[in-house]
């Protein structure tokens, strides 16, 4: 049967996502970089400070060549020595003064760029760290973690090497251009026919470098996301001797990102032999110029030096900026796909009030005619209701696919419903805030995920409420402790990452001590005995029986055999419950579970 679109509150349709690499960012997004700037309000007072030394900074350049001009011009024809070394000595002191103020500058801009790509890097982490899990179905971890790590460090250029550098050069330009322009006007206009080569080869240079960075990122994402997933799959890899495919795919992808990155190295090799030669020309028109002017007694030989220095001031900048520039249009690349993801509304909806019921308090579930789909239109749960009693073990059974999973899911707003209503004492589960609904439940999946940290840490997940003995007797329940107290350093022993040092029955233990160690109200145990041994299952099995009683639990079982004290058994079929009742029950009703089974018991047997 298949359902009508609803019309409900709740829509659940996945649109296709646009590719995270045709972001295309621009030096000059003001709105970007306004939202950037907005990050640096914490730290107002350093920032500001930086603007102030900035614009000194600026002002101080064109003054050297002043003093030099000044020097060559007065006491030096004057013939006054003292005159000359006082001078002299007033130069170095401002050389001295500007170096000083580059070193602070330098030093802020660092410490504002790093703490501001703290503060984003966190906000990023918190961001995703809050969204429904369906964001992760359709976002490689690579992408993620692009995003995450290299994205946001790439920002700190915008604040250390970006926009502070950008506008004192820009501001030297200026004082520059106004102090030659007060020297001698007919001096600046001569030496600047040469400004207009120099910006048609920046504006050139630019775009090369903005597509070459951009691809430069690109497969920079690309190549974190190959990366994650060949690496956490590498047993497939192996075992279907897929390395060389696997290989050649990956020295692709390199060769593209090194090629991108010498489109860059090209761009810049023409670019700046080109700002000397126009410098050279510059200066070839001055001398043209200056030489007859100062053997005419038009100009001074102080001017002619101190326009010779301004034309090397005058057009680093100009260079400088073309490069601070790409840099700015790297970061603006970088802040617009960290802004496209923080601004990704798919976080779980946290509207409910009402706290947890108290532990050891009677706790009804109930799901009220509640249909979903991952996908719109692909609907995994048709209309299903049934209610869980305080203190009752309900177990699903069903084919791959049927939906057992999905209800857990749904009960810990892992995804929203698209219609019904899912209840627990009465309540709907939106009504709960959302850590307080989530801290009723204890869950152990089939495929345990262990973090690299101590066993400890993993039975307690850092939790400060939760100390060693309650992690030791936890540990004790469910048998764990015989095996973690052989470990070298005994619960202070590292697990690595994703438990790869213990055995899946060791790991599938830890996680029973895990949730038991969180004494949760409503226990949900999703094929938690599907990957140990029997040995491991029979010592389990018995912890469980001590770990239910009081609790709440559904169970979505394979092996039915672990199912048969179930309270109540739900067989599901395509979405929908098909069955209900006891082993027994089910058994006499000649159904789908009876042929289920029929057929493990006969698998038994031959086995």
């Amino acid at each position: 049967m298949n359902l009508p679109k609803f019309a409900g509150k709740k829509k659940n349709s996945v649109a296709a996502p646009k590719s995270p690499e045709a972001v295309k960012g621009s030096a000059f997004d003001w709105k970007l970089i306004k939202r950037l700037l907005g990050y640096t309000k914490p730290y107002r007072g350093r920032f500001v400070l930086v603007l102030a030394l900035t614009v000194v900074s600026a002002a101080l350049s064109p003054l050297i060549p002043y003093v030099f001009q000044y020097i060559l011009d007065k006491p030096t024809l004057q013939g006054n020595v003292t005159g000359v070394r006082n001078w002299i000595l007033i130069s170095l002191g401002l050389l001295l003064a500007r170096a000083a103020i580059m070193y602070v500058l330098t030093y802020l801009t660092g410490w504002l760029g790093q703490s501001v790509i703290r503060d984003i890097r966190v906000k990023v982490f918190a961001h995703i760290t809050s969204m429904k899990l369906r964001f992760f179905d359709r976002n490689p971890v690579g992408m993620l973690q692009t995003r995450t790590i290299s994205d946001v460090e790439t920002l700190n250029d915008i604040f250390s090497e970006g926009i502070a550098h950008i506008l004192e050069e820009l501001l030297t330009l200026v004082f520059i251009l106004i102090v030659m322009l007060a020297t001698s006007w007919k001096v600046t206009l001569v030496v600047l026919t040469s400004v207009p080569i120099l910006l048609v080869a920046t504006y050139v240079f630019k775009n090369a470098v903005k597509s070459a960075f951009q691809g430069v990122r690109k497969y920079v994402s690309l190549m974190n996301s190959y990366l994650q997933e060949h690496i956490t799959g590498m047993l497939v890899i192996q075992i279907f001797n897929r390395e060389k495919v696997e290989y050649e795919k990956f020295e692709q992808l390199n060769r593209e990102h090194e090629q991108a990155n010498q489109r860059s190295v090209t761009a810049y090799s023409i670019f700046f032999p080109v700002v000397e030669i126009v410098t050279a020309f510059a200066q070839a028109l001055l001398v043209w110029y200056g030489v007859g002017n100062v053997l005419d007694g038009a100009l001074s030989f102080g001017v002619m030096v101190a326009f010779l220095m301004y034309i090397n001031m005058f057009f680093r900048p100009i260079r400088m900026l073309a490069d601070q520039f790409n840099i700015l249009q790297l970061g603006m690349v970088s802040a617009e796909r960290i802004f496209k993801l923080l601004d990704e509304q798919d976080s779980i909806p946290n509207e409910g009030k009402l706290l947890a019921p108290a532990k050891g308090s009677d706790l009804r579930i109930t799901f009220d005619k509640v249909s979903f789909a991952y996908v719109e239109q692909d609907y995994v749960l048709r209309d299903v209701s049934f209610e869980v009693l305080s203190g009752q073990k309900v177990a699903f059974v069903g084919a791959t696919g049927a939906g057992k999973s999905t209800i857990i899911n749904l009960l810990t707003r892992f995804y929203e419903i698209n219609r019904g209503k899912i209840l627990i004492n009465d309540h709907d589960i939106e009504e709960y805030e959302l850590s307080e609904l989530r801290q009723l439940v204890g869950l152990v999946l089939q495929d345990v995920f262990l973090f690299s940290g101590s066993v400890y840490e993993n039975i307690t997940l850092n939790h400060p409420g939760i100390s060693m003995e309650q992690a030791r007797r936890a540990a004790e329940v469910v048998g764990a402790d015989k095996f973690i107290e052989k470990l070298p350093g005994g619960y202070q022993y590292n697990v690595q990452e994703r438990g790869a040092t213990l055995s899946a029955g060791q790991r599938q233990l830890i996680a029973f001590a895990r949730v038991i160690a969180f004494d949760p109200s409503i226990l949900i145990l999703d094929e938690a005995t599907s990957n140990i041994d029997t040995e491991s299952e029979e010592m389990i099995q018995a912890a469980i029986d001590k770990v239910l009683a009081g609790r709440t639990s559904i169970i979505i079982a394979h092996r039915l055999s672990t199912i048969q004290k179930a309270d109540q058994i739900m067989v599901m079929e395509k979405g929908q419950i098909v069955e209900s009742g006891n082993h027994q029950s089910l058994l006499e009703q000649n159904g789908i579970y009876k042929r289920l089974y029929t057929l493990q018991f006969a698998e038994a047997v031959v086995a």
